[in-house]
């Protein structure tokens, strides 16, 4: 008898069982962009708080010490019996309806009085103290004396008018200043429970709008609409930001009007890194169209000048070889045309980033330009890298915690050393 043939199951090996384990979860994929979540990430903060507070010290500080420097020759350049006398200034004003409020009244104690608010506004500034209303301030007397002389600048004086507008819109504030200081003060004082009420603030911009009116009613806008417009509208969101503050009964309008803020901010800040973008384009394309600029010996003449050799000895030493003029001339048209390109790759950035700081510097000195090179490395701020702006506050913060540390060791030494000696 035949035996039956064996299933095809029988003739496998046996299999060992196989441990049960659960699933791995994969990486969820990258999020995809859509224009409604850049536009929350551009509502629900104001980026770029380091370099508003960079660009904020710049600018004030640069025009600080050029308003301190030339104050022995204020009245040449700005006074109403200068060479730029009030007449000629009115008469200019009138037809490109520029602002200056030095034309609104004439005589000494006006304009001795416009330039000492220039100054202190230009310092409250650069320390941020109510950032708000010293921007304003501060673009009002760079409007205001150079409009009175537009004659007497230069690029960089355009540069800071321009700037001064757009830092205005900016919550240039938010760290390095006094009103950060201020403000994490508030936050203490209401997580313990107190009040913390912002008299001050509502104060000066009360006063400020009692001017504004005054200066309105009397006729003395007159030809220059653009600047009040701003000004009233900054006075009225200003106003309607403090009303909210104090009388909402919800959250809502609270973060509806931050959410505005932080929009004209990020906004702002992209317009001023436009600005030294197409300031940097133009001023390249241009460049390339020029002969001398062409066959390398551009920087040659300047270096030879009278009015741009404060130091000749400088200028004869950079001069003695065409191998360092010709790399000089091309190498600043190569890195001005490119930099606006570089933008997409972080590491060219820096590194032209840095060669455009370091020319300006060299500018300041060779040249003898120190105003113009403090501008340009203001609006060249605006690009540095915030990990490289933490590690300064750091440092900074480490410098002046041991000069502290040490200026109280010392009056303690002071104060040892004068206590009497027991028998």
């Amino acid at each position: 008898m035949n035996s039956p043939a064996p299933s095809p199951a029988a003739s496998l090996p046996p299999v060992s069982p196989v441990p049960h384990t659960a699933p791995t979860a994969s990486p969820p994929p990258p999020a995809a962009w859509s224009p409604s979540r850049s536009l929350a990430r551009v509502a629900d903060a104001a980026l770029g708080p380091f370099q508003a507070a960079v660009i904020r010290v710049g600018f004030s500080a640069t025009w600080l010490l050029f308003l301190l420097r030339e104050f022995a020759h204020r009245q040449e350049l700005y006074g109403p019996d200068g060479p730029w006398n009030w007449a000629l200034a009115r008469q200019l004003t009138s037809d490109n309806g520029a602002f200056t409020a030095l034309l609104w009244f004439r005589g000494q104690l006006w304009f001795e009085t416009v330039y000492a608010l220039a100054v202190l506004s230009s310092l409250l500034l650069s320390l941020g103290w109510r950032t708000r209303t010293m921007s304003v301030l501060f673009m009002l007397g760079v409007f205001s004396l150079q409009n009175r002389s537009v004659f007497m600048g230069d690029g960089g004086d355009n540069v800071l008018h321009v700037m001064a507008l757009y830092l205005v819109f900016t919550r240039c504030g938010q760290v390095w200043s006094l009103d950060a200081r201020r403000a994490a003060r508030v936050r203490e004082a209401r997580a313990r429970g107190e009040r913390a009420p912002d008299r001050a603030g509502p104060a000066l911009w009360g006063v400020l709008g009692l001017v504004l009116a005054a200066v309105t009613a009397a006729g003395r806008t007159q030809g220059e609409w653009l600047v009040p417009a701003i000004l009233w509208g900054i006075w009225a969101a200003q106003a309607l930001n403090w009303a909210v503050q104090r009388r909402a009964r919800s959250a809502e309008p609270r973060i509806l009007l931050d959410a505005v803020g932080n929009i004209v901010h990020n906004a702002a800040l992209l317009v001023i890194m436009a600005e030294a973008c197409l300031i940097y384009a133009t001023a390249g394309w241009y460049k390339i169209q020029g002969s001398r600029w062409q066959d390398g010996t551009a920087v040659y003449y300047p270096l030879h000048l009278d009015y741009f050799s404060p130091w000749p000895g400088l200028g004869d030493l950079m001069s003695s070889s065409g191998t360092i003029l010709t790399l000089i001339t091309y190498g600043t048209v190569i890195v001005q045309v490119a930099f606006p390109f570089t933008l997409f790759n972080r590491r060219v950035k820096n590194v032209l980033l840095v060669a455009m700081m370091t020319e300006h510097a060299v500018i300041a000195v060779v040249l003898g330009l120190p105003f113009f090179s403090l501008a340009m490395i203001a609006a060249d701020a605006v690009f540095l890298p915030t990990p490289f702006l933490r590690r300064l506050g750091r440092l900074a913060g480490q410098a002046r915690a041991r000069a502290t540390q040490a200026a109280r060791g010392r009056g303690d030494r002071g104060r040892s050393g004068r206590e009497p000696r027991s028998a």
